[in-house]
């Protein structure tokens, strides 16, 4: 399969809603992206498991808090100047990109990238959604080291990283970000084609262009599209979709704080009387409660859409008085080992509660 340029708006749209209100808002990457694309030509995707074991893979993508996206504007050339740079450091030619998350704007810097240097870009990424932190990617918790790794910023500066484990290089590269603008690009976590294959989502770019291509086709009331959503995700990596509440957004809050956008959103029913869901956010929307009850939590994916269009919704881009839906989306077997739990589990960002699947939540 190939990314071209008419598979971007799917491919955006798709990412978005997995996304769970992270991964930076997609407007201006797909518009680079495109351009790459026009340039350079359409972009292989290559599953997992055709890598040869030996491959050097590379994971890319941006690192910060995405409302600064909004204002700190990418530019065609970072991401191919990221991974010329982190060849150049380690003397060595990537043989492929994959995504950090599929996550708005940061599922198509690996194209923009890959684009440029003319190589493929991996069908699958680290979270199988959007996530703040390093250590909780697939490929950090399957025991691949971040480093060597570099970061470019807005002004064309190039900082190199040697950490020993993961939750060292978070704290570093979130540092780096608060004092360059709030935003940098990176390469991280090289990989072989052998540690890539267990450590991955497969997949989820080639399933965010047909889920995509299911929200854009029935276009619509989120009630009314969530049948059609419900068939993809059940024969997805992700299995149950159900739509949790219906109302508009009556209060949100949130402050840029150590690198993220924190805060919470409150949504109540479009007649105002009746339950209130109240939804934390840590760059993605991680628990959602109605009523006090969690109704569904980190890891299983919390989306929330435009009530009338379905058009998912990045947390920065939530304003008060919007009509939204709020999906709820159960998140792959990876994410459910009792290893994987303890780097993503609701206690991991500081929310004193066990992780309970969606499939058995009943409120």
């Amino acid at each position: 399969m190939q990314i071209k340029v008419e598979d971007l708006d799917d491919l955006s749209l798709g990412a978005v809603f997995l996304a769970t209100g992270g991964g930076g808002d997609p407007y201006v990457p797909q518009l680079l992206t495109a351009e790459a694309l026009k340039k350079y030509g359409p972009v292989d995707l290559i599953a997992p498991d055709d890598l040869a074991d030996d491959a050097h893979v590379v994971s890319i993508g941006g690192v910060g808090a995405p409302t600064v996206s909004l204002e700190m504007l990418p530019s065609l050339g970072e991401a191919v100047k990221t991974l010329e740079a982190y060849e150049d450091h380690v003397g060595r030619k990537v043989d492929a990109v994959v995504s950090f998350e599929i996550g708005g704007g940061n599922s198509l810097i690996p194209l923009m990238a890959a684009a440029g240097r003319g190589i493929p870009v991996v069908d699958g990424d680290g979270m199988g959604r959007a996530l703040p932190e390093a250590q909780m990617m697939t490929y950090a918790i399957a025991g691949v080291c971040p480093t060597p790794a570099i970061a470019y910023d807005y002004a064309g500066n190039i900082t190199t990283f040697t950490t020993k484990d993961t939750a060292t290089y978070e704290r570093h590269i979130r540092a780096l970000s608060m004092v360059s603008g709030g935003m940098l690009t990176t390469a991280e976590h090289p990989m072989t084609g052998a540690q890539l294959k267990p450590a991955i989502i497969p997949g989820t770019v080639s399933f965010s262009v047909a889920l995509g291509k299911c929200l854009r086709e029935n276009r619509g009331r989120a009630d009314q599209m969530l049948p059609a959503l419900q068939k993809l995700f059940a024969a997805s990596v992700y299995g149950e979709c159900r739509m949790l509440f219906a109302g508009k957004i009556s209060d949100k809050a949130t402050r840029i704080i150590g690198g993220y956008d924190i805060g919470e959103a409150t949504l109540t029913p479009f007649g105002g009387e009746g339950s209130s869901l109240v939804i934390n956010i840590k760059n993605e929307y991680l628990v959602a409660k109605l009523d006090g009850k969690v109704a569904a939590s980190v890891p299983d994916l919390i989306v929330i859409v435009d009530y009338e269009s379905g058009t998912p919704i990045n947390a920065e881009r939530l304003r008060y008085g919007q009509r939204v839906a709020v999906f709820a989306v159960g998140c792959p077997d990876f994410f459910r080992t009792p290893h994987a739990l303890k780097a993503v589990e609701p206690r991991a960002f500081g929310f004193d509660m066990d992780f309970v699947p969606l499939e058995e939540i009943t409120v």
